[in-house]
């Protein structure tokens, strides 16, 4: 009996314990989406003194604060007040503290367990649609990267490399052991993700003089197509362009905001990428029925 097979003779076990460490794995996914923003800022500035300065700094070096993914503990970011692991339990500790810090009784955002829950439920579904199968702890995966760039890019309207690579890669080499698509498909995939959007960033700009988009929404279409293979790329790209055009004019409607407004597309592309995987063929097949091509 093989791994995989042993896990799918117990599927509530297995339904059940990938669920929980989606709650824990989601809490660790708030600090990423939190820090890892400031770390890339933090690097990007000492980058930018040592060309201005020669390489030398403008005033002397203050002591380093260490800030990481794992440095400094958690605390809170109004009092700096330590958390303690009773008051880290994913959704219970924040129904248990009614949403306020223990020790200044500032609130937390709800956005915290928000993140938890949606981790949990994105770590079932593969499970549920396409079986304990390795396909699906992939797009599990899939979904647990999505999330992180979707939310760091609504925040700072950044996709960092140090996510959207690793998806690209991780996509070409899923397909190049386990062959749920042809590695062709998939290669060709990432390379028309990126210059399809490369293309349009140029055009636009060319025309406009303005940059319409970021090089990450490159990266991340690319990354889509490592995963999905080039066929449904225009799929992703029209689900994306019909959402974005909507919920983004209601946004600005909303925020009475002009049409210049700089809007995240990472959001969309992530969206459309993740329908995709799950109801993708449907869609197709759907839309070719009613053009009565099948």
């Amino acid at each position: 009996m093989t791994f995989f097979e042993a896990l799918a003779s117990a599927p509530a076990f297995t339904i059940t314990t990938i669920g929980i460490f989606g709650l824990l794995i989601g809490s660790f996914f708030n600090v990423v989406i939190y820090r890892l923003p400031k770390m890339m800022e933090a690097n990007w500035r000492e980058e930018c003194e040592y060309l201005l300065n020669d390489g030398e700094p403008s005033t002397p070096p203050a002591p380093a604060t260490e800030f990481n993914l794992a440095i400094p503990n958690s605390h809170c970011p109004s009092c700096n007040a330590p958390i303690k692991a009773w008051q880290n339990i994913p959704v219970i500790s924040y129904a248990v503290l009614r949403g306020r810090c223990a020790n200044c009784k500032v609130s937390i955002s709800l956005r915290y367990p928000l993140i938890e829950v949606i981790t949990a439920l994105i770590s079932i579904m593969p499970l549920l649609i396409f079986g304990i199968t390795p396909y699906a702890f992939a797009i599990i995966l899939f979904s647990w990267l999505l999330l992180i760039l979707t939310v760091i890019d609504i925040d700072h309207q950044l996709l960092p490399d140090q996510i959207t690579l690793p998806l690209l890669w991780l996509g070409l080499l899923y397909n190049s052991i386990f062959g749920h698509i042809p590695i062709t498909d998939a290669l060709w995939g990432a390379m028309a993700g990126y210059m399809i959007l490369w293309s349009v960033f140029w055009l636009f700009k060319i025309v406009t003089g303005k940059e319409g988009m970021g090089y990450g929404d490159f990266k991340l279409l690319a990354a889509l197509g490592a995963w999905l293979g080039w066929q449904y790329l225009p799929l992703i790209i029209l689900l994306s362009s019909v959402v974005g055009a909507v919920c983004g004019g209601l946004i600005l409607a909303l925020n009475r905001k002009s049409t210049s407004t700089p809007m995240p597309f990472g959001p969309y592309l992530a969206g459309a990428g993740w329908i995709a995987v799950f109801w993708g063929d449907a869609i197709i097949d759907g839309y070719l029925g009613f053009a009565g091509l099948r």
